[in-house]
């Protein structure tokens, strides 16, 4: 497993700089690869299950040669009906080995009627949201095997 802690972020870099969020994209590429160790060979959906876990959905909504959109979700019964949550949108680029929080999604219409529409996107905290939750998924056991060559 590659680790992301050599993530060399330059001394000039301040916190929410462009640097800085440079460096968590990378933290973000490696982390995604502990989770989905190849996403170019990645299935258009798939499910990574762990042991006493909700099942993570993976599913690729867009895919090039140089880059993988795909949506991840855990999924929660809730009496009957499936809710996805926290249902984050990543793109990958595989060139550049950066990966990021393009989008995340309230599990619910309800919930995200409690955001406001006109909000600008924090980048920031949405991709530390996806770094912590992969990081989350990675220690919990969720992976996917690598596919067969």
């Amino acid at each position: 497993m590659q680790s992301d802690q050599l993530c060399a972020s330059s001394w000039r870099a301040r916190p929410r700089s462009f640097v800085s969020l440079m460096t968590l994209y990378e933290s973000n590429f490696i982390r995604l690869g502990w989770v989905v160790p190849d996403l170019r060979r990645l299935p258009a959906m798939t499910v990574a299950v762990a042991a006493g876990e909700p099942p993570l959905e993976i599913v690729v909504h867009e895919r090039s040669r140089w880059t993988t959109t795909l949506e991840l979700s855990c999924l929660f019964d809730t009496g009957g009906q499936t809710e996805r949550a926290p249902r984050l949108t990543v793109r990958a680029y595989h060139d550049a080995r950066l990966a990021e929080a393009c989008g995340v999604a309230a599990a619910t219409p309800a919930r995200e009627a409690d955001v406001p529409a006109r909000r600008a996107p924090d980048h920031w905290r949405s991709n530390m949201l996806l770094n912590k939750w992969l990081e989350y998924c990675a220690g919990r056991g969720y992976q996917l095997a690598p596919a067969a060559s």
